[in-house]
């Protein structure tokens, strides 16, 4: 296809027709290397009614049609804190979408806590837009095949969902809730400090992972043709506001039918829909929650269409968690299989409140989930249907807690296998005191994490203040005892002011009676009204895994206060004493079995380390005595390649590189081009000697290339970076690296190589001083010394300045001139076609041209003309009118004449009739416009 060049009247048309490509068609970009699959990323911000919202699209290229996988973010995050996760999907075959959330990051709008008329609707119409992409799997027209996950906020977002549209295929929600009124309002408790962190987050206007709730623990394009732009009346354009106000309006109607009013313009709103902000107001002022706030958090939860969640599901939620507990993840997966759909449940060890998050493990579970339940492989292992993680010690290297799974064939809910464990004392009367201070000590965001690991260790940190409790203890355990799940108890309950509020936990209490653990940092609250005369209450206690040891005890308290939850201000006293038996039933869950604990990791690594060196020495010593003999005919050719070949890790047809062949003479300087994932750098390591090629053969004057073959010591290389001691001078790097080679110092050449990098005094400074440009200057003068017959540079200009460039290409080019060879691989076009003689092109892995810069360069239906002075206007336009003639426009040097059917005689004849002035006529092509029209699409 040709493209006219623009004339100066059409130039600003053609500048908003590029701004447009960008903004409609998004912004494309490569994160790839040369050892796995290039991922393309396209952002765009896709208009929804009342907002923009920030996306970003993952896919590794190709014609095939793969499952999509829409990722979602933590409260207070954005698209970027899961940008690694999407990476590695698309490697794994998935397209991947992600996308900011209404208030966060890049994207406007109200923060409506995933809201169903807006959140959840945006991602709709997320899938809608994903059912149009080519790439992208159908199970019918305008239905992809997808699944959703993301943790927390993200978490949440793929159970509803999943909910309220039927084209979601799976989903793999994460430390996320189940209902959120129950998340902040646990048994009609204000669980306030959870709650204060979340409002103040939004209202503030956050919209970074830090100081966001969640991190706590741890462009443009057409709506839908079936969604209007906006709620905007018919006949006039929607003004950004309209939808806004229509989610303002919803708010406060939901609001106010459950009855409650709701302020004009609340105070201190943010980003907030300024229903949550008036509710949360109320509710923090009145310190419990009223039925209006709970039926306005209901409505925005999952519980609220659990009926319609019929997908499969991996359930992941954290042990470590007091805004999110067991209790929610134990909901989901009821309520889903009862559904008839999938589940497994993976109780992680960290959560909200911090603690091991298990990344890696975690995603490689949701990517094998997807592959079973997207790709439809029924060969991939999905793992148990419940798996917990335990602390099975400490790692004596880092002193990290080392974890172990346990596993079960089914998922034993919280009240399996339930033991009677009795507890001791009579009635206890304590104190509510005024104010509701001093509270008591549990979980605090944030630092409750670490604590979780250190109370299964024997560790931990509580504190309940003497008159504000009862306790009730049970004898020294005979053997060991392990709680999964939530202990129950029967007590009852008696409040001087009719309502009494108790935050109940289970301490795992040391054989000296004083030494006490709070397993996971947990308490479960309750609110306990129409208690004057007492009142009978089973009490479910904490969701946990723990190892109770044989002599201790189990500890019950029920306290007055706690500092994350709001309790009444007015003193109260309250009375509480056990029922029947007083009996703690503890869960034990006997048929989750703990994975069986790994040796020292010395006992097994020695042993193999020492099979795997003699095995790596025998197969050395074999390829050594079989490396095929040198080849004399090329003993004098720097470097020969011939069908070379290199497969992607665990693929029998996807090439990094593929049948590459091109050789390189004495004296050259040759540019390897390519875009990313091209194979460039593949290519250098198996030139280098540090990675085997499937296929093919490289030869080094004659000799071929193995790991560790004696030719390499004539070949000098600058290849992703060097590795310098930071605390030696530049000069004393070099000086160490060059003995570690054994050769003779006076072979080195230290003095030319230092003078090439141009360092000056800063050689005598420690390296760890050096910016990066001066770090560049000092690893090219390392694949320097000895001055080798070839030379390898990688992105050799990468952290130089400009007369730096310039100085390195003037260095090339000598190098060159006294019979060495130079391999540069560069992204510099212009500084190539400056100091390479020579040019090898790949795309693909493949050989797209080789040859001599100029003959790559000089194919061209685009005339250089120089004229004696400069050329009018008008006589210019006269040019670019005449039959034949593409384009004619302006340059310092003349006239750049593009051809369209004419000659070059023709043409001559056609500007000497017209009076130009010419003094020469000659092709006039660049090598970027050369590389362009090689590469075509792939730039």
């Amino acid at each position: 296809m040709q493209i006219r060049l623009p004339r100066p009247r059409g130039r600003w048309l053609a500048g908003v027709a590029a701004f447009a490509v960008l903004a409609g068609a998004g912004t494309w970009t490569a994160v790839a290397d040369d050892s796995a699959p290039p991922v393309h990323r396209e952002d765009r911000v896709q208009e929804m009614p009342g907002a923009r919202i920030d996306t970003s699209y993952f896919t590794t290229g190709g014609k095939d049609r793969r499952p999509a996988v829409l990722l979602g973010h933590g409260f207070g995050g954005s698209k970027d804190d899961v940008r690694a996760q999407a990476e590695q999907l698309a490697r794994d075959g998935y397209a991947v979408l992600t996308w900011s959330a209404r208030g966060f990051g890049d994207s406007t709008g109200k923060i409506g806590l995933n809201d169903p008329d807006f959140e959840v609707k945006d991602v709709s119409r997320l899938i809608d837009w994903l059912a149009e992409r080519p790439e992208v799997q159908l199970d019918a027209d305008g239905d992809p095949r997808v699944g959703v996950t993301g943790a927390s906020y993200g978490g949440a977002i793929s159970l509803l969902a999943a909910g309220y549209d039927k084209r979601v295929d799976a989903i793999a929600p994460q430390i996320t809730y189940w209902n959120l009124a129950d998340a902040l309002f646990p048994n009609g408790v204000f669980k306030k400090l959870w709650a204060g962190i979340f409002f103040s987050t939004g209202s503030t206007g956050s919209t970074g992972s830090t100081g966001s709730a969640d991190s706590v623990a741890g462009t443009g394009s057409e709506p839908p043709a079936d969604e209007p732009a906006s709620d905007a009346p018919a006949g006039r354009a929607a003004a950004p506001g309209d939808a806004a106000e229509a989610e303002a309006e919803a708010d406060a109607a939901k609001v106010k039918a459950a009855g409650a009013a709701v302020p004009a313009d609340p105070s201190g709103c943010g980003r907030f829909a300024p229903a949550l902000c008036a509710m949360y107001e109320r509710v923090a002022v009145a310190g419990k929650p009223d039925a209006a706030a709970r039926t306005l958090l209901e409505a925005r939860s999952p519980s609220a269409v659990g009926d319609r969640i019929k997908v499969p599901a991996l359930i992941v939620q954290g042990q470590a968690d007091s805004l999110f507990p067991l209790t929610h993840a134990d909901a989901m997966a009821k309520k889903i299989s009862a559904n008839g759909a999938p589940v497994s449940v993976d109780w992680i060890a960290g959560g909200h409140d911090g603690g091991d998050r298990e990344t890696g493990r975690v995603e490689g579970r949701i990517s094998h989930w997807f592959d079973r339940y997207l790709k439809q492989d029924k060969g991939v292992d999905t793992g148990p249907a419940f798996r917990v993680s335990r602390t099975g010690g400490v790692d004596s290297t880092d002193g990290q807690a080392l974890l172990r799974g346990a596993t079960g064939n089914v998922y034993p809910g919280l009240g399996s296998g339930a033991r009677p464990v009795t507890l001791n004392g009579r009635a206890q009367t304590f104190a509510n005191p005024a104010g509701a201070n001093p509270p008591a000590i549990s979980a605090v965001p944030g630092l409750s994490g670490g604590l979780t690991q250190l109370s299964s260790l024997g560790l931990g940190l509580s504190l309940d203040f003497p008159g504000q409790f009862a306790r009730f203890d049970s004898a020294p355990l005979a053997e060991s005892l392990r709680i999964t799940g939530s202990p129950t108890v029967k007590v009852k309950v008696t409040s001087n002011s009719g309502d009494a509020v108790l935050f109940g936990k289970v301490y795992d209490v040391g054989p000296n009676g004083r030494e006490q653990v709070l397993p996971s940092q947990l308490v479960a609250p309750v609110r306990v009204e129409g208690a004057e005369h007492g009142k009978d209450v089973e009490l479910t206690l904490p969701a946990v895994d723990h190892e109770v040891d044989a002599g201790h005890r189990l500890r019950l308290v029920l306290s007055a206060t706690d500092l994350g939850y709001a309790s009444p201000a007015a003193p109260a006293a309250y009375t509480v004493e056990l029922l029947g038996s007083g009996a703690l039933a503890v869960p034990t869950a006997p048929a989750v079995k703990t994975q069986a604990a790994g040796l020292p990791w010395w006992t097994w690594v020695l042993p193999v380390t020492g099979a795997l060196l003699a095995a790596a020495l025998l197969i050395t010593a074999r390829r050594r005595a079989v490396a095929p003999a040198p080849d004399a005919e090329l003993a004098e050719v720097p470097l020969q390649i011939t069908g070379l070949t290199k497969r992607y890790s665990r693929s029998a047809d996807r090439y990094a590189v593929r049948e590459l062949s091109f050789r390189v003479e004495k004296g050259q300087v040759l540019g390897l081009l390519g875009p990313n994932g091209a194979g460039k750098t593949t290519t250098l390591r198996m030139l280098m000697g540090l990675i085997r090629p499937d296929d093919g053969e490289i030869r080094v004057f004659g000799h071929a290339i193995r790991p560790g073959a004696p030719v390499l010591s004539r070949v000098g290389a600058f290849v992703e970076g060097a590795g310098f001691l930071p605390h030696l001078s530049g000069r004393d790097n070099l000086e160490l690296y060059w003995r570690a080679t054994g050769r003779p110092a006076s072979d080195a050449h230290i003095e030319e190589a230092l003078e090439i990098a141009g360092l000056g005094d800063a050689l005598a400074r420690a390296v760890r001083t050096y910016s990066q440009g001066m770090r560049q200057r000092l690893a090219i003068a390392q694949a320097m010394l000895g001055m080798p017959d070839l030379l390898i540079l990688d992105e050799p200009t990468n952290g130089l300045d400009p007369p730096q460039i310039r100085e390195m290409r003037d260095v090339m080019i000598r190098y060159a001139a006294a019979g060495r060879t130079v391999i540069v691989s560069s992204h510099l076009l212009s500084e190539v076609e400056q100091s390479c003689t020579h040019l090898v092109v790949m795309d693909r892995g493949r050989l797209v041209q080789a040859g001599p810069v100029a003959e790559i360069t000089g194919e061209s239906d685009t005339l250089l003309v120089t004229t004696a002075e400069g050329v009018p206007e008008p006589l210019i336009e006269k040019i670019a009118a005449l039959p034949g003639i593409g384009s004619a426009s302006r340059t310092d040097e003349g006239l750049l004449v593009r051809l369209d059917g004419a000659t070059a005689t023709g043409m001559i004849a056609e500007l000497v009739r017209l009076d130009v002035p010419l003094t020469g006529v000659g092709p006039h092509r660049c090598l970027e416009d050369a590389f362009l029209t090689l590469i075509g699409g792939s730039a």
